[in-house]
């Protein structure tokens, strides 16, 4: 099962988000991160998403 979905306190790069998705879909944060980046070439809201859950996923204790 996967885990809770919160921002790892290591293994992380600019705020964890990434990382934490990746965490929670078992996923390879690199993989998540690559999603990431070329979703961005795309127009849409993928900034201010990634800076939502910045502020909304807890940090891992």
């Amino acid at each position: 099962m996967a885990s809770s979905l919160v921002r790892p306190s290591s293994g992380r790069w600019f705020g964890g988000v990434c990382a934490g998705l990746a965490r929670r879909f078992n996923m390879s944060p690199n993989t998540v991160r690559l999603i990431f980046v070329v979703s961005c070439l795309l127009p849409g809201p993928q900034i201010l998403l990634y800076i939502a859950l910045w502020l909304l996923m807890p940090s891992e204790r």
